[in-house]
């Protein structure tokens, strides 16, 4: 994407942005813009059923998909998915221009990756963990199942113009050193104070700018690896530059029409630079706390589990390399090793290089691609046993005690030696080929409206979408510290208002509690937070939900008190403060929204 004459210069999201927008220098604090691509995995129903409310004949993006998640059905998942749940996929979709990958085909942020992401074009998701694809130069932003269905229907949504972050990568890696031990590396530096620190200084998205002439030497799917901290630091987004690496990765997958160069303009100004020398990064471990840690001051622990695969850590050659480490080699007789490959792609490549046959001789058990596995539902670490996995954590886990994260190959030494070790003790490093061409038949991606095989489509029908209650007048609200047995998504019940207030101490309790209101029916009316990302108070105000700040000593006052209930006062008093009163104790606001965010949450809805 090339600057036209006298265009200031501009970073990579800005570029991605500013031609697709009415208001090409983004100016204002809302800019509306067009969309290349709707991702939908976590409630595509919900995100349909907005769309048809918004006059859905047929979808206008380039691509919109919905991933069935659901790999592993139970009588749960087929009763959900029966009766419209916000989370199933129903096969009614192609009948609006929406295409489907079915359960099996592997993770969306991968199978994405290999069969639709293309650089230089604008997503949005419903999923946080869509953040990888930014390895292809996708700018991928989350959205709420609102601004999901105008962005179907319409093909535009309004967006806050993002800032940016660049981390500039310097050196070479060592042997035994992958993406994933540089992701752990920036998340050691505490890079997500710095994305806190931006965003209140702009009080805009951040996004993560990849950049230096080490950046140009990663593969496409190790710069997705490092993309995937978007979600954990608090950033709206991660992008790389795309280029002839980029161009080679399409090419091998039978896509090159699809590629578009994109790099910043010289001379365009980042907000902060972070440098980083990959030539001093060390084989690292994120322990149960979340704290990451050298390998080797955690050698000696025993482990009972291990994950290889899933979506996000762990690229092809990573699995090739692991196989090769293993081979010839069998599990401890206490560990159990989980292999779930990304994608259909790269199960059908290990398979092609024998390196699938060398895991199940040491002991694989090959597990379905479940979205359920990320969250610890499914293979949970076993009873007073640790699990070594090289997913990135997911902040929607209320309890992650239990799992280490770390690079493949630091996993290969545990299967080994069924303990944590650095993986440096190997004789020497894997040496593997990856292959250039890759099998790319998209049997499970249901494309056609109608099928002459099979049993006849199901038409789509739509659950009840959760009513629309403005604010109007004094609101009287339940206080909830963190998101305590999931009550920010109880629907309430009949003829009952939603009337709840989360109190969200950590990123972690943000995350969690806007995930929840923001896909499914939610009782949440008002979240108050030290910091919430700008991308999630838009998404919130779509959904008539406010966002507030509180400073972090003052909200830990409010947690300790334990008040039942809280009173606030009527929107239009929100500004520049709403005074909040719980129990007698009368405190201070900051309303984060801005510009027509605000009419959003004082409508209820921003359709």
């Amino acid at each position: 994407m090339r600057a036209r004459a006298g265009d200031p210069p501009r970073t990579m999201p800005q570029k991605v942005l500013a031609g697709r927008s009415s208001d090409p220098n983004l100016k204002a604090d809302l800019v509306r813009v067009s969309v290349d691509q709707v991702i939908l995995s976590r409630a595509p129903a919900r995100a349909v059923a907005e769309a048809l409310k918004h006059g859905l004949k047929r979808a206008q993006p380039e691509v919109t998909i919905a991933y069935d998640g659901f790999a592993v059905s139970d009588r749960a998942t087929v009763a959900a998915a029966a009766a419209g749940a916000p989370e199933s996929v129903s096969s009614g979709f192609p009948e609006f221009g929406i295409l489907v990958g079915r359960a099996g085909i592997g993770f969306p942020a991968p199978v994405h990756m290999e069969r639709f992401a293309a650089p230089a074009r604008l997503a949005l998701t419903d999923d946080p963990r869509l953040a990888p694809i930014g390895g292809l130069g996708t700018l991928v932003l989350v959205a709420s199942a609102t601004q999901l269905g105008e962005a179907i229907a319409t093909g535009h949504v309004w967006l806050r113009p993002p800032r940016s972050i660049q981390i500039h990568l310097a050196g070479r890696l060592r042997p035994f050193v992958c993406a994933r031990d540089i992701s752990l590396e920036l998340l050691r530096r505490d890079l997500g104070q710095l994305v806190q620190t931006v965003e209140a200084r702009h009080q805009a998205p951040v996004v993560l700018e990849f950049a230096g002439q080490s950046a140009r030497l990663l593969s496409v799917s190790e710069r997705a690896v490092l993309c995937g901290i978007a979600q954990q630091v608090g950033a709206a987004a991660a992008l790389f530059i795309s280029d002839d690496k980029s161009e080679a990765y399409l090419r091998d997958q039978r896509r090159s029409k699809a590629h578009r160069a994109l790099m910043p303009d010289p001379g365009a100004l980042c907000d902060e630079v972070v440098t980083l020398d990959l030539a001093a990064v060390d084989p690292l471990i994120m322990d149960e706390q979340g704290v990451v840690r050298s390998a080797r001051e955690l050698t000696g622990k025993p482990v009972g589990q291990v994950l290889l695969g899933g979506d996000s850590g762990a690229t092809l050659r990573d699995l090739l390399a692991a196989a090769s480490l293993l081979k010839s080699k069998r599990i401890p007789p206490r560990l159990d090793l989980l292999l779930s490959p990304p994608s259909r792609q790269v199960l059908e490549v290990l398979g092609q290089a024998g390196a699938l046959v060398d895991l199940v001789a040491t002991g694989a058990r090959i597990i379905e691609p479940d979205r359920r596995i990320i969250t610890g539902e499914l293979y949970p670490p076993p009873a007073g046993a640790l699990s070594m996995r090289n997913l990135d954590p997911e902040p929607l886990t209320e309890s992650r005690r239990g799992f280490l994260v770390a690079s493949p190959e630091t996993i290969s030494y545990a299967v080994a030696h069924g303990q944590v070790g650095d993986p440096r003790s190997f004789k020497r490093p894997a040496r593997v080929t990856v292959p250039r061409v890759m099998p790319t038949e998209d049997v499970l991606v249901v494309r056609k409206r109608g099928q002459k095989k099979g049993p006849a489509v199901q038409p789509f029908k739509p659950a009840s979408l959760p009513p629309v209650v403005p604010w109007s007048g004094t609101s009287t609200l339940e206080v909830h510290a963190g998101v305590p047995n999931g009550v920010a998504s109880q629907s309430p019940a009949t003829g009952e208002p939603p009337g709840i207030l989360v109190l969200a101490a950590k990123l972690a309790d943000v995350l969690r509690a806007s995930e929840a209101a923001l896909m499914g029916p939610s009782r949440m009316r008002a979240l108050i937070a030290p910091y919430i990302p700008s991308q999630l108070v838009t998404a919130l105000a779509s959904e008539g939900i406010a966002s507030f700040q509180l400073g972090a000593s003052a909200l830990a006052s409010l947690i300790k008190a334990n008040e039942p209930k809280v009173t606030l006062p009527k929107a239009s008093a929100w500004q520049p403060n709403a005074e909040a009163v719980f129990g007698k104790q009368k405190v201070e606001l900051r309303w984060l929204a801005v510009d027509r965010e605000q009419t959003w949450v004082q409508h209820g809805k921003s359709r």
